[in-house]
């Protein structure tokens, strides 16, 4: 093997690895360190937690779990007996001293050294602090006469000073293992975070991303790197796996990559839908079911669920079945029939008068003397619920559920009903924003997909006013405020955590805003029963928003 001198190739392995599979991500890892030697890299880096998976959560309590993987990182040293390039891999590291977020540096046959992350995120999606030890500061590491930082994560988003540690104790590149989420616009604060710790250091910081869906969670890659003097070294592709090579240069200057590409990141609404089809696809193969089932209505939600369903799985690993009632139009019926053949799944009729009546028999003794309401309403929303669940326990086609983000958040939705389902690919998207996706869909073609160019969502559905049709001559905005106000009022709500005062300021009518919030907090319940979506926006119903269910607060009350 050849000593560092005045160049330096570099691997990057922006992969998608699966929690807890150990033997899988092991071979992962083979297979791109065998890539990384074929184009003659010197070092090949992977992300945080790697070989466990990212985020391990509370499975990294357990010990047999941590042992496995450290034992998975020893058999990978092994390899590097063969001369090829090194490798930097993220695992968990137990010691006398505790449990750590760790990578290890492994070359010429053995684990050379390790080094653990210091600073511990404990915000939004991240609680580390709960299951891990904060490492000690660190020194960079010598590998073939290179002296290299491995800063991990928020040792370069935090505050503790760990890269200018490492630039005093004279490292010469910073290289950082990363498991950062994906929301709108986080690329672009990655890229700002990463030049304030060059600015502090003067060194050159490659961030090394992984890809992929795991849970609410999508990772989106875009690898990168900064020079020394703030300019980009490179920027790897956003939602694509690979192993990406550059070659880096010492000049008086400092290290510089003379050989690094830079890739076109898509633009917001193109992330976004790439986002929600990984986020799916991943959810759906690393959970071992072999297709789909959704009741399709011929409303947008559905509509936009499909076409992302067949994005991300195919034609033929989708199912879809319109539920109709006496409320269902003619239109909604060829709307959801059109959408079907334009996506080319299977689409089938169940009608459901005769479960729904079957239930009005059935409880009219109870409900005798009671106007009929809500409660009629709902029993068809959980009989076409009923319905779905029954043919993913036949057949084994987990049921897609398609609330969006606005109907989540006033609790617009019926619970053991409409809720029902394995995951929501558009469960943190409001409703303007689905409305806006279906029509960039329609227009667009994106990288990866796996469903048909051109138009997806008949222009029909998208025009329409929407409505559950749960009664005769039903719309959305009978209780809900104009889709645009709404949303407004939520992101500030939800996203901002904002105050009623401040939106009523706005300009927005007091007692909407009020009314709103109320709604906000009462759905509670719901959301905790909901099944996961993918994370597009900063705070999601999930890990980044934790209410309370019993809450008597209301702002300016």
């Amino acid at each position: 093997m050849r000593q560092v001198s005045d160049r330096f190739r570099l691997a990057l392995a922006q992969f998608n690895p699966t929690v807890g599979d150990l033997a899988g991500n092991l071979a992962e890892a083979r297979a791109a360190r065998r890539e990384a030697a074929e184009a003659g890299a010197d070092l090949i880096l992977f992300t945080e937690l790697f070989i466990a998976g990212y985020p391990p959560e509370d499975l990294i309590l357990k010990p047999a779990f941590v042992t496995a993987c450290m034992e998975a990182v020893e058999a990978l040293a092994k390899d590097t007996a063969d001369g090829g390039p090194g490798v930097l891999i993220g695992c968990p590291l137990q010691t006398e001293e505790g449990l750590f977020n760790a990578v290890a540096l492994l070359d010429e046959g053995e684990v050379v050294t390790w080094r653990s992350k210091v600073d511990l995120p404990n915000y939004g999606e991240f609680d580390e602090k709960r299951v891990f030890t904060p490492g000690a500061m660190p020194g960079p590491v010598s590998f073939r006469g290179l002296r290299l930082g491995v800063p991990i994560c928020e040792d370069v988003w935090g505050d503790l000073d760990v890269c200018e540690t490492l630039a005093e104790s004279g490292a010469e590149i910073l290289l950082v293992p990363n498991g950062s989420p994906f929301y709108r616009g986080k690329l672009d604060i990655r890229h700002q975070t990463v030049l304030r710790q060059v600015i502090e250091t003067d060194l050159p910081i490659v961030y090394a991303n992984q890809i992929g869906g795991q849970d609410e969670l999508l990772f989106d890659g875009a690898s990168f790197a900064f020079h020394g003097d703030r300019s980009l070294a490179f920027q790897g592709p956003q939602f694509e796996a690979g192993v990406f090579v550059s070659e880096w240069q010492r000049s008086k200057e400092g290290w510089r990559c003379v050989d690094g590409k830079t890739a076109t990141i898509p633009d917001d609404d193109a992330a976004v839908w790439q986002a929600c089809v990984l986020g799916l696809r991943d959810y759906v193969n690393k959970n071992g079911f072999k297709s789909v089932v959704l009741g399709l209505s011929g409303g947008i939600d559905s509509a936009v669920c499909a076409a992302l369903a067949v994005d991300a799985l195919g034609p033929e690993r989708v199912h879809t079945v319109m539920l109709p009632y006496r409320y269902t139009a003619e239109t909604s019926l060829e709307d959801a029939a059109a959408c079907a053949k334009a996506l080319g799944i299977r689409y089938d009729t169940v009608p459901i008068a005769e479960p729904v009546e079957g239930f009005e028999r059935a409880l009219a003794p109870l409900f005798a003397g009671s106007p009929p309401g809500i409660t009629e309403e709902n029993l068809q929303s959980r009989t076409r619920g009923t319905i779905l669940m029954a043919i993913s326990n036949k057949f084994g086609a987990m049921v897609v559920t398609t609330g969006n983000k606005s109907e989540m958040s006033v609790g617009y939705a019926t619970l053991y009903g409409d809720m029902n389902g394995g995951f929501n690919p558009i469960k943190d998207l409001y409703k303007t924003e689905v409305f806006r996706l279906a029509s960039w869909r329609n227009a667009n073609w994106p990288a990866g997909v796996l469903g048909p160019k051109g138009e997806v969502v008949p222009e029909r559905i998208i025009t329409k006013p929407p409505s559950a049709e749960l009664r005769a001559d039903q719309k959305d905005e009978d209780s809900l405020p104009p889709y645009d106000v709404l949303d407004a009022i939520l992101e500030h709500l939800v996203e901002h955590d904002g105050g009623v005062e401040e939106l009523v300021s706005r300009g927005f009518d007091a007692e909407t805003v009020a009314h709103i919030e109320r709604l906000l907090y009462i759905a509670e319940y719901k959301r905790r029963q909901s099944a996961p979506g993918t994370k597009v926006t900063r705070k999601n119903f999930g890990r980044d928003r934790r209410y309370p269910i019993t809450n008597r607060f209301r702002d300016g009350a």
